[in-house]
């Protein structure tokens, strides 16, 4: 190994380094890190007029011994001076199955199929993707004198939670099955193919396991006067409104002076109406928010047709979206499925079907965020074009560093135009302090009214976080399975998080398998393969006062 003392020069101070001429520069940026705390992507080393590069072939450099060579950059967040750790170290085979199992990336606890079960497993790995309820349920405590706990369907996904946060393995959901089952006869339907139960509709088991958390899961938030007040869960996190108008169609109630009616309507999911004209989300929306209606016209004295339109008033923080792909087919005595393929976003922009009072708060913050992304996303594209090629001394001329011109005095006393540039931390502070700035301003448009509902959708944005789907033909065959996106990792002792990788968890059963986001596109239909069901949305974090999200 040949090697060759040099002094590198970092922020005043000088190391005395052995560098291998037989590796690259990455090995010694890794040096450098032991030495100044910067991480190796935030050092830029000056060699020979140019950036040392992580391939580069330190061999070629030439490097004398005593040579001075200039380092420039400083620590992230969270770097700096190596520490000894506070926490005593724990290798995963000392940890306890529960200590394990909420590690960060830790793989998720999966469901067995107890005979024909799928559609439930698939709808409660779906509503487990919501924190904000396993929070709640985790502070829940059972409290009716008129039904024992063991049937109380609230308390059963509690305890079935906290068991699912403890193991990486499969558990059978027997209790939670069994309460279901008793409150709701319905899942308790026996086969008609065979012994044991019938398939179920995960739809339908999704609706009724959310009108029990209506029913019994409470939070107490800050009331007026200091006193605090109890509220649903689900209607503050799942429940929008509805501003809904009823207009007769036949002119003769309006000429004999029958108005449209006006009211509001508590909504927990939006149907995605399907026919031969539906091909995205979209399409199926917009149907399912105008319909028609029969009933008795006082004006008419007759039974008349009424048009109903729906738009909606309030955006909970998470949106169920339902695929209508069953119907009844008559000639079979069962519900068939719609097989149409019907595409629908990752992200999804629902200002469109607000009222117009709504639109007014939303679309300021809807705008600034794309504003703020864009502002995001070319400040990134630069650091990588930067990476890229990094700027030698006589590159920098033609660099988006330079600054304006300012005049100087010559010794003649002539006034000379020079040009200034900003070294690399001067344009990264620059930046950061301008997205910063961006940040607050978004957080300044927030409507005052949405800023008091914490439960509620601020931007009109939501992200997709689950997805329960269904292969087959009819409701009562085929399978369920339901797929998660995966949460940005989260460290256990200091609870620092990270960020996400935009992979998504397969939940099919017991078998818990990652998938990149390609899989949830291939979810639109068009078969008897996998096809969505149900979509959970989820609002889009906003930057609060100080720029951070």
């Amino acid at each position: 190994m040949a090697t060759v003392n040099v002094i590198i020069k970092h922020q005043g101070k000088k190391y005395d380094v052995e560098v291998d001429t037989t590796s690259t520069g990455e090995v010694l940026k890794y040096q450098l890190y032991s030495l100044t705390g910067v991480e190796p992507e935030r050092q830029k080393i000056l060699i020979k007029g140019g950036q040392l590069k992580d391939d580069t072939d330190l061999s070629k450099l030439g490097l004398k011994p005593g040579q001075v060579i200039m380092m420039m950059g400083t620590p992230g967040e969270g770097g700096g001076a190596i520490q000894r750790p506070t926490e005593k170290i724990k290798f995963i085979e000392d940890m306890t199955e529960a200590e394990a199992a909420q590690q960060a990336g830790a793989t998720p606890a999966g469901l067995i199929n107890l005979g024909n079960t799928c559609y439930l497993n698939a709808t409660l790995q779906a509503l487990r993707s919501i924190p904000e309820l396993q929070d709640a349920l985790s502070k829940h405590k059972h409290t009716s004198m008129s039904e024992i706990p063991q049937l109380d369907i609230t308390n059963q996904l509690k305890e079935l939670f906290k068991l699912m946060s403890e193991t990486q393995g499969g558990l059978a959901p027997l209790a939670f099955l069994n309460a279901l089952r008793t409150t709701f006869p319905q899942f308790a339907e026996r086969s008609r193919k065979g012994p044991g139960y019938a398939q179920q509709d995960a739809e339908e088991a999704w609706s009724q396991i959310v009108s029990q958390l209506r029913q019994k899961l409470k939070l107490e938030i800050p009331g007026e006067g200091g006193a605090s007040q109890s509220v649903s869960f689900v209607d503050k996190y799942m429940a929008g409104e509805f501003s809904t108008t009823l207009e007769c169609d036949d002119p003769a109630a309006l000429e004999g002076g029958e108005q449209p009616t006006s009211s509001k309507e508590a909504f927990f999911k939006l149907d995605c109406h399907i026919d031969n004209q539906t091909s995205h989300l979209r399409d199926g929306l917009l149907s399912g928010l105008t319909g028609k209606i029969k009933k008795r016209s006082e004006v008419l004295g007759r039974d008349a047709t009424y048009t109903k339109t729906s738009k909606i008033s309030r955006l909970p923080k998470y949106l169920t979206v339902h695929f209508l792909r069953f119907f009844w087919k008559r000639d079979v005595q069962k519900k068939a499925k719609i097989m149409r393929k019907v595409t629908f976003p990752h992200e999804l922009d629902i200002v469109e079907f607000c009222t117009d009072d709504l639109k007014k708060a939303l679309i300021p913050v809807r705008d600034k965020v794309r504003e703020v992304r864009k502002e995001e996303e070319d400040i990134e594209r630069a650091r990588k074009r930067r990476k890229k090629n990094p700027l030698t001394d006589g590159e920098a001329k033609e660099a988006n560093t330079k600054e304006e011109k300012k005049p100087t005095a010559s010794a003649d006393g002539d006034i000379v135009m020079t040009e200034t540039y900003k070294t690399d931390a001067e344009w990264e502070a620059e930046k950061d302090a301008s997205l910063l700035a961006a940040k607050k301003e978004l957080n300044a448009l927030i409507d005052p009214e949405l800023r008091k509902d914490d439960g509620a959708n601020q931007s009109g944005i939501y992200e997709l976080r689950a997805v329960v789907t269904h292969q087959g033909a009819s409701t009562d065959s085929g399978h369920y399975t339901a797929y998660v996106k995966k949460a940005a990792p989260k460290d256990p002792v200091t609870g620092k998080v990270g960020t996400e990788d935009g992979n998504w968890w397969w939940f099919n059963d017991d078998k818990i398998s990652e998938v990149t986001p390609d899989k949830i596109d291939a979810l639109a239909g068009g078969g008897e393969s996998h096809s969505a069901l149900i979509l959970l949305y989820k609002a889009i974090p906003l930057p609060d006062a100080e720029g951070a999200l």
